[in-house]
């Protein structure tokens, strides 16, 4: 692998878009992500996620200016997308909910660029540094998705249009008045199934153990998937998914991390 994918983006010319100065009401990044890409056009819900406000650097926004109107889609929950036509070929499509700023979903793509990553996070800094470090890696193979991954998978995409799904390490809201949003729960594994083509995998991770617990049980119970560990419990990290930064800091702080690794049974009336 390239060290380029770890390389810091050069810092934008006097002159560049990145140092634009925005006039009041004038969005961001013109040619960027949207701030509310779906709208008011669905259901107001209990969300799984909070928007984080952190400052994006000048390569992150040069990024986003740059790379956002060939490898970027707003999850505006309009239109059915067709996967083949958004990477330009017919591999295989993983869909990632919520990459941080994409260090791990590069890496993956770079380590297996047959299979293409639909990477979706609603973190504006996070989102222009995958796009930097897919073009510096030569990654073709990267989408980043802005929005809400539920209107995606419900509105945008086909049944059985994914070979797999990733959600790591996502928000384990600690609190117990706030499980209710956590993600994992089974009207997401209901949804999240019906767009998974039977055999594709969904992995999980986890360095909350009282999450990890919860997922185990409720993937278990669910009818559309079944345990590919013989012993019914958690799985050794697989190779594939590589040791983030942030997992690194957890694992010397004690923490223990958790991957699932779950496949989608045959659709009930295929047997």
């Amino acid at each position: 692998m390239s060290d380029s994918l770890n390389s810091p983006a050069a810092p934008p010319a006097p002159g560049d878009p990145a140092r634009h100065t925005r006039a009041k009401g004038e969005p961001r990044f013109p040619d960027g992500p949207k701030a509310d890409p779906a709208g008011s056009h669905f259901e107001r819900r209990i969300r799984s996620f909070q928007p984080r406000r952190s400052r994006v650097t000048a390569g992150q926004a040069d990024a986003l200016q740059r790379l956002w109107p060939k490898w970027g889609l707003d999850i505006d929950g309009q239109r059915v997308i067709d996967l083949a036509e958004l990477f330009g070929n017919d591999r295989p499509v993983v869909l990632e909910i919520g990459f941080g700023m994409g260090e791990a979903t590069a890496r993956m793509a770079a380590g297996d660029p047959d299979t293409n990553i639909l990477a979706v996070d609603v973190h504006t800094p996070g989102q222009g540094n995958l796009l930097g470090l897919a073009a510096r890696g030569g990654l073709t193979n990267v989408r980043v998705g802005n929005g809400d991954a539920i209107i995606l998978l419900r509105e945008m995409l086909r049944p059985d249009s994914l070979d797999g799904l990733r959600v790591y390490f996502p928000d384990p809201w600690p609190k117990k008045r706030h499980h209710k949003r956590r993600l994992i729960q089974p009207e997401f594994l209901t949804l999240a199934a019906t767009r998974l083509r039977p055999g594709a995998l969904l992995h999980c991770a986890t360095d909350w153990e009282p999450y990890a617990e919860q997922m185990l049980d409720v993937l278990t119970a669910h009818p559309d998937f079944e345990n590919t560990q013989p012993d019914g419990g958690f799985a050794p990290r697989p190779e594939f998914r590589p040791l983030t930064r942030f997992e690194g800091q957890g694992l010397d702080k004690g923490h223990v991390v958790n991957d699932l690794l779950f496949r989608r049974v045959p659709h009930r009336q295929d047997g």
